[in-house]
């Protein structure tokens, strides 16, 4: 396929890479990097949309994406597709998608799981949200880009799926790192905890897979200093995320609400920022009750 690729930051570069490396035809624009190994240099938004088969945008937010669409949707050959790899609002997926299908084009949106190291390994997981004919168009470059692709229905669910994974793993994360935290002060041993709630009826993916406590468990951030595997300040955006839909939709999410008040916290007003999400647990063991 002729791909035209716009943001090529930590998680676009590679993806990028990957599709070029298998074949196809990629033109990459970014604002502040230049293309990987393997993909041609676009001049513009405009230019990487040109012509295009496919145009893929991993972009900041909401604001940007629908900036950038508004460019890239009027230069789109008939036919084409737009798929959107962002992690944005739902609101801001579903106009985009909307103006898309407008012009005669399909629109995917495919936010991912799977981190820098999924994009570079090509394991992403992929959450889909439009039509059956988007999905299936796009679905040989999920295969290379990924290791999943769930198709979640119309557009706007890929992102509902996000937003609703991340919030379920962000209030996950600070119940773990509350537990471990109370374990010090009950004077239990963290392997010993490790063991009782990684078999039992605890049993989560931040305890079994990125346990928050250094030397336990599989290799984790916590095991490197608490260096990002997935940033403090990217699951604040993601329960921020959470928080905007769940207003807009009338959902009562109390417990999603007072994570995203406590990465608040973390990232903005103490020393959060920079560090892996997990480093709540260091966090934790350092402070007292009220």
């Amino acid at each position: 396929m002729k791909i035209g690729f716009i943001g090529l930051g930590n998680m676009g570069a590679p993806m990028a890479s990957n599709l070029a490396a298998a074949g196809h035809e990629v033109t990459g624009f970014d604002i502040a990097n230049t293309p990987p190994d393997g993909v041609v240099a676009a001049k513009s938004v405009t230019d990487a949309a040109t012509d295009m088969d496919v145009v893929i945008t991993m972009l900041p937010n909401g604001a940007i994406l629908r900036s950038v669409a508004d460019d890239v949707i009027p230069a789109m050959k008939q036919g084409a597709t737009l798929l959107d790899c962002s992690t944005v609002d739902v609101d801001s997926a579903r106009a985009v998608a909307d103006k898309a299908q407008a012009a005669g084009l399909n629109a995917v949106d495919a936010p991912v799981s799977g981190g820098i190291g999924g994009a570079a390994a090509g394991t992403l997981t992929f959450m889909a949200g439009g039509s059956e004919e988007g999905f299936v168009a796009v679905s040989p470059l999920f295969d290379i880009m990924g290791q999943k692709a769930v198709h979640c229905g119309p557009s706007g669910n890929g992102q509902a799926a996000k937003i609703c994974n991340n919030m379920i793993l962000g209030v996950t994360m600070i119940g773990t790192c509350e537990a471990f935290a109370l374990a010090d002060k009950l004077g239990l041993d963290r392997q010993k905890m490790f063991d009782v709630v990684s078999t039992s009826s605890g049993y989560s993916w931040v305890m079994n897979a990125y346990c928050p406590a250094p030397g336990v468990g599989p290799q984790s951030p916590a095991d490197n200093d608490y260096k990002p595997g997935f940033a403090a300040e990217l699951m604040l955006k993601d329960l921020r995320l959470s928080q905007q839909a769940a207003e807009s939709s009338d959902a009562d999410t109390p417990m999603g609400a007072r994570a995203t008040e406590l990465y608040t916290q973390f990232v903005e007003e103490e020393d959060g920022a920079g560090q892996d999400f997990s480093a709540m647990l260091p966090r934790f063991v350092s402070r007292r009750r009220g």
